[in-house]
């Protein structure tokens, strides 16, 4: 569903700020396939995410997804096949807009735009029962203002804008890192039950070591721009960080130095 091959990225090239984020990068994600990515800050695993969305062009390699070659095509156009959640709940929703207008806004995606009603009433008893499944109770708020929820109610509200249309890859870019730890596992409680209800090939970038290892079925781990450890399976069911970072250690030849992903 998704084939990243041979890809790099340098910016800043032939300056004295020249850095080389990515080098050589190949990955390639069955469909349905749920891959936690992990590193230290600079490892490249933001910047991947971003090669994938169209974000940056890349110098060299291939993204191709459901076996169209994407490399070429801008973000704009990629986000027909792509759902993505940010890190900062603040983003990927209309603020001033209501719940149910924000989902009709998704539900819509990549469909012509009509002078119909904008939203039917069988539409909202749709969102009324995919919200109710959340457990966050908005499924009697469907006029609130998304601005005035709080931020993990967003969050999931995004994360089911995001899934509404079954995107062919799903980009979670450390999207419960700026929540806190209660709410952080709500979030990827319903991250897991959205991902399997419907078999979405995944992404996810986390700084949280044990939330990398707890969750998915592969785990990705990276260094200085390269893909270190690619664990899956019964494998990574019997990891624990103790493991992972032995096992960083022996791939890398370097310690694991990211206080943030260390004390998570």
């Amino acid at each position: 569903m998704l084939n990243i091959t041979g890809v790099s990225k340098t910016f800043n090239p032939g300056t004295v700020n020249e850095n080389t984020v990515l080098r050589d990068v190949s990955v390639h994600l069955k469909e349905g396939d749920f891959v936690t990515l992990i590193g230290g800050n600079g490892a490249g695993k933001s910047t991947l995410l971003n090669v994938v969305a169209g974000v940056f062009n890349i110098d060299t390699g291939s993204v191709v997804i459901d076996n169209s070659d994407v490399t070429s095509l801008p973000e704009h156009k990629r986000a027909a096949v792509l759902g993505r959640v940010f890190q900062d709940p603040m983003m990927g929703t209309a603020a001033n807009m209501g719940i149910e207008e924000n989902l009709a806004l998704a539900y819509r995606r990549g469909k012509p735009r009509t002078l119909k009603w904008g939203v039917t009433h069988k539409e909202k008893g749709m969102y009324r029962d995919l919200l109710e499944r959340l457990e966050l109770g908005l499924e009697d708020r469907l006029n609130v203002k998304v601005g005035l929820l709080s931020g993990g109610q967003r969050q999931a509200l995004t994360l089911l804008m995001a899934t509404l249309k079954k995107p062919k890859v799903l980009l979670l870019d450390e999207h419960t890192a700026a929540l806190d730890p209660k709410t952080a596992v709500k979030v990827l409680e319903i991250s897991e039950q959205l991902i399997s209800d419907n078999n979405l090939t995944t992404l996810m970038v986390t700084h949280n070591m044990r939330d990398a290892i707890k969750h998915g079925n592969r785990l990705i781990m990276m260094h200085e721009g390269r893909i270190v450890l690619d664990i899956n399976g019964e494998e990574k069911k019997r990891l624990t960080v103790e493991d992972l970072l032995k096992r960083f250690g022996r791939a890398s030849g370097a310690e694991f130095s990211d206080d943030r992903a260390l004390l998570s």
